[in-house]
């Protein structure tokens, strides 16, 4: 597999900031966020699971759906990103 070219900190940091406008606007979701969040830090994704405690096919099957994480391992991933655990109301319900 081609090596990819490392991200510049500007766009690490454009990433991040549409990762959190999503957030934001409901529109964030797992699985495809875990992904999200890892690209934006530009991991691949065993230096992704290395770096939180997860193991590559743990990693593989969140991005896939096919994962039921632990309150844990969601705070971790969310956390350089400044996120936290809560509830949040369906689109279209206050």
């Amino acid at each position: 597999m081609p090596k990819r070219r490392a991200l510049t900190r500007g766009e690490k940091l454009d990433r991040r900031d549409e990762i959190a406008r999503r957030a934001v606007a409901g529109e964030l979701r797992l699985p495809e966020a875990v992904r999200d969040l890892r690209v934006a830090l530009g991991l691949t994704q065993a230096e992704f699971a290395d770096k939180f405690g997860l193991t590559r096919m743990q990693l593989i099957d969140l991005e896939k759906g096919r994962a039921n994480p632990t309150q844990e391992t969601l705070a971790r991933i969310g956390k350089p990103f400044g996120f936290v655990l809560g509830f949040v109301p369906k689109a279209g319900r206050s």
